[in-house]
């Protein structure tokens, strides 16, 4: 028995061990099954996350070429606003019909409005009480009705009285107001008449080549003339009667009306919109362009306007107000100088000119260099020739520029300009302390801190330049920003050679704030301003 039983239990430990087995065995393979699911599972999710981080990579690298797209497009408009200012003056008269400012002799018709309808007369069947009749009359009645008719008589000759009295009332007003009216009309005319009167007195004048006259007509023809709102349409006219000469002084556009930016790309490397700046010599022949075209624009548009024969010659100096970069100076250049008389420039097929040649035709000098502000000699010395009581200045856009004046705004508001110009462009800007901003670019690798300093109303010097130098590495910053609206020192753009130091002078400033801000602003200074 006891052989059976170790047989019994050494075959119980058996099938126990094997069962033990058995198991581990499945818990195994389920355990194999799962971390072979969770494997598949995981290489799922990182297949649905890898192709959902391209998707994202690839609408964001999308939506950045969109953006370098638009800027392009910006740009070749502006371009062809640019190439067209010649050509879009040729499909307009220019001539101006002094008749049509005559405004006509017309007064509205005399309204008296409720003044002139009576009131209705009151009726006596309004109030006549009804005769008695049946019972009534026999009991009574007819005693009643008559004390009934004595009442609405005294009411119906009361109501009488009133409605006299106020029609009398509205015959008085209405006689009032029909005085005003013709008052009124008599002064509207009479002022209509003199306004008129001072039309043909001004064509008169206009007519028999009186010098004020004439300048003031021909700046109105020129004030017409639609050009790109940075365009500065400023001018001074002078006419000499006797030889019949219309002296012009224009101020043409700096360089700056050229984008500096050929075109824009993205680079997916490094996650930035890189700007591919345009060639010097294809900035130089544009701007040469330009200036002969405005100097072409502005003679056509004379000469057009003339229908009188006014003018024999048109002596015209087209000159620039700007800042040399080179000594960070206000300099005015004449960059062309014009002299043609009527008929030879009537006999010009302007649409199918070479505006360069046009003028070379014409003999007129055109600087080689305008860029670099290289100067011609004028054909004539305005202040000179001129006499100076028949010589007027003009400035088209003093009366209609509501762009915000840099030179002239409050501190207050100054400082949020600059502030909110370097936020658009992705900075992260602090408060302003004396002038100068901490500011932080959130860019990995190319980012860092940034410290930025504004300067107006003068010409930044060395000390100023180098201060931000100190500046920038006291705060351990990566780079640093100096914006000066009146450009800088040939010894401050030494002093910061070889630096992290970015300089922007006034036209990049309001370049900036075009693109970024949205705002079209200017800087002249507070003398030129109040002009």
């Amino acid at each position: 028995m006891g052989i059976i039983r170790d047989m019994q239990r050494a075959h119980a430990t058996q099938a126990a061990a094997e069962q033990r087995a058995r198991t581990a065995a499945a818990q195994q393979r389920q355990l194999i099954r799962r971390n072979a699911d969770l494997a598949i599972a995981a290489a799922q999710q990182a297949a649905a996350d890898a192709e959902r981080q391209r998707e994202h990579r690839r609408l964001y690298a999308e939506a950045r070429s969109a953006d370098a797209a638009a800027a392009n497009a910006d740009l070749r408009a502006r371009l062809s606003d640019l190439d067209a200012l010649l050509l879009s003056t040729l499909d307009v008269d220019d001539h101006i019909d002094l008749d049509r400012f005559k405004k006509p002799i017309a007064v509205p018709a005399f309204d008296p409005g409720r003044l002139g309808r009576p009131a209705p007369e009151p009726s006596w069947q309004s109030y006549a009480p009804p005769e008695p009749r049946g019972v009534g009359k026999i009991l009574g009645g007819e005693r009643l009705h008559q004390q009934q008719l004595a009442q609405a008589r005294q009411a119906f000759e009361e109501a009488k009285a009133q409605w006299a009295e106020g029609e009398r009332r509205r015959t008085r007003q209405l006689e009032a107001r029909r005085r005003q009216y013709e008052e009124n009309r008599r002064r509207h005319e009479a002022k209509l008449l003199e306004y008129n009167a001072e039309v043909d007195r001004f064509a008169a004048a206009v007519a028999s080549a009186n010098p004020t006259a004439v300048v003031e007509y021909f700046a109105m023809v020129l004030g017409n003339s639609v050009y790109p709102d940075d365009f500065p349409q400023h001018f001074r006219l002078a006419y000499l009667p006797k030889k019949q000469h219309l002296l012009v002084e224009y101020h043409l556009p700096p360089v700056e009306v050229i984008p500096v930016v050929k075109e824009y790309r993205y680079d997916r490397v490094r996650d930035d919109l890189l700007a591919v700046p345009r060639d010097d010599d294809e900035i130089r022949r544009r701007y040469t362009e330009i200036i002969s075209m405005v100097a072409l624009r502005t003679v056509h548009e004379i000469i057009e306007a003339d229908r009188g024969g006014l003018v024999r010659e048109v002596l015209f100096n087209g000159i620039v107000d700007t800042i040399d970069r080179r000594t960070g100076l206000f300099v005015r250049p004449c960059l062309v100088s014009l002299r043609t008389d009527r008929d030879t420039f009537a006999a010009i097929k302007l649409r199918r000119v070479d505006p360069i040649a046009c003028l070379k035709h014409l003999q007129a000098g055109l600087s080689g260099t305008p860029d670099q502000l290289d100067g011609v000699d004028p054909v004539v010395d305005f202040d000179r020739e001129a006499d100076r009581d028949f010589t007027q200045e003009f400035n088209v856009l003093a009366d209609i520029d509501q762009r915000p004046n840099l030179a002239t705004m409050a501190a207050g508001e100054w400082e949020q300009t600059i502030a909110d110009l370097f936020g658009n462009m992705g900075l992260a800007v602090g408060a302003a302390e004396d002038g100068r901003w901490r500011a932080t670019d959130p860019r990995p690798l190319f980012g860092g801190q940034v410290v930025i300093q504004a300067v107006r109303g003068r010409t930044v010097d060395a000390a100023t330049a180098t201060a931000l130098v100190a500046a920038v590495t006291e705060a351990g910053a990566t780079k640093g920003v100096l914006v000066a609206t009146d450009g800088f020192e040939q010894e401050a753009q030494e002093a910061v050679r070889g630096r992290p130091i970015e300089l922007l002078d006034g036209p990049a400033l309001l370049s900036l704030l075009a693109e970024h801000s949205g705002l079209k602003a200017r800087i002249e200074p507070a003398e030129e301003a109040a002009v």
